[in-house]
């Protein structure tokens, strides 16, 4: 069965969404901390924290204490992906309380780090970005891998927040190039369909990351859920179903 991830972007400490690659308002809860809860009371078995680095012209910011709050008041994995590109990155962020750092599609290219963090740290707390869709992408995930990588997020990035659905026929080309490491998509998903399209690639792919569809409620299921009276949720009740 596909894991479904939320994800949330972090920026300036605070909980946003991104439209088509635009930034927009937070939604439900600006508080990042009340808004992992809330996926968690959604029976979310992992969260994605995306570390947004500050436009261009604007003061440097920190999120790594938002992240360790997070972290505290979760009990699932949290995964965090966005600005690891050293070794201290990835050491900072596992010493905040996160299960696992994704090193960026950037810092990925230098396959020798890839094989130190993975070595360092472990191929369970250490995922790597890849861009589907580009030239070479899937050499360079299969050489990833014979260095020790497991896991790997592959995104397309003409995709990020459209809700155009997921490459499907990129994700099946990785999954079918790999021998041993499992895939996270993310980027794409639009609703349920979207979901039910990458069923046939588990267990390869295993599963997905879904951020604007899930703040949209464009799943069914959701208005079943507490959307319409947030302040009355109990966001420290978390939900009662098996963990496994």
């Amino acid at each position: 069965m596909l894991l479904v991830i939320p994800a949330i972007d972090l920026r300036h400490g605070h909980c946003v969404r991104y439209c088509d690659g635009r930034e927009e308002e937070p939604v439900y809860f600006n508080d990042p901390v009340q808004m992992a809860k809330l996926w968690r009371v959604q029976n979310a078995k992992t969260i994605h924290l995306m570390d947004r680095a500050p436009r261009e012209g604007e003061p440097a910011t920190d999120n790594r204490e938002v992240i360790a709050r997070i972290a505290a008041a979760l009990d699932i994995p949290v995964q965090v992906g966005g600005r690891a590109f050293t070794l201290d990155d990835v050491a900072d962020l596992l010493a905040l309380g996160v299960y696992r750092v994704e090193i960026s599609s950037e810092a990925a290219r230098d396959a020798a780090f890839v094989e130190e963090a993975v070595r360092r740290f472990g191929a369970n707390r250490v995922v790597v970005g890849v861009g589907l869709g580009t030239e070479g992408a899937l050499d360079h995930a299969a050489a990833l891998e014979a260095r020790g990588v497991r896991r790997f997020v592959a995104a397309e990035r003409a995709r990020a927040s459209t809700l155009e659905g997921p490459p499907v026929g990129h994700l099946r080309a990785l999954g079918e190039r790999l021998e041993k490491a499992r895939v996270t998509a993310a980027g794409g998903v639009g609703g349920y369909r979207d979901l039910l399209a990458l069923e046939p690639l588990v267990p390869r792919v295993d599963s997905v990351i879904v951020a604007r569809a899930l703040y949209e409620n464009r799943f069914p299921c959701q208005r079943f859920w507490c959307w319409h009276d947030l302040e009355r949720v109990n966001l420290d009740v978390y939900s009662t179903a098996p963990l496994t």
